[in-house]
């Protein structure tokens, strides 16, 4: 699911100018729906964790921080340092450690209705949506 969501989010992000990761662009979207569920101090929390568990295992990862407001800070100090490639990892391995906790905390039902209320067009039960499709052409 944290592979889809990135590659969803990284079509989005060449149809307009993109300013950060897809990986940031996926928390930034998770935000609002989880901390009307769970509060700010709840996604913060969930986030930090998620943040310690990714670093563990992309070092690339140290530098970011969760901001008061549960947002990702530090990935434009990134730049020079790594390549595009370990940022483009070390993203999935967040999106994907974010993704785990919240399947063991909230099930994976309210999981999937909660990824699919924010991204409604794309598939996560082994379809592939029509918007996949012609990602899929085009490369």
């Amino acid at each position: 699911m944290a592979q889809r969501l990135l590659a969803y989010e990284a079509v989005a992000g060449k149809n307009s100018e993109p300013t950060e990761s897809a990986a940031f662009r996926v928390c930034a979207k998770l935000r609002r729906p989880l901390i009307t569920l769970a509060g700010v101090a709840g996604f913060r929390s969930l986030l930090s964790r998620a943040l310690t568990l990714a670093s563990a295992e992309s070092p690339s990862l140290t530098a970011v921080q969760v901001a008061a407001d549960g947002s990702l800070k530090g990935l434009d100090e990134l730049g020079p340092q790594i390549d595009k490639e370990q940022v483009r990892d070390g993203g999935a391995i967040l999106i994907a450690q974010l993704i785990g906790l919240l399947l063991t905390f909230i099930g994976e039902g309210l999981t999937l209705r909660l990824v699919q209320d924010v991204w409604p067009e794309a598939a996560f039960n082994g379809r592939v949506s029509e918007k996949e499709r012609k990602l899929e052409r085009t490369r």
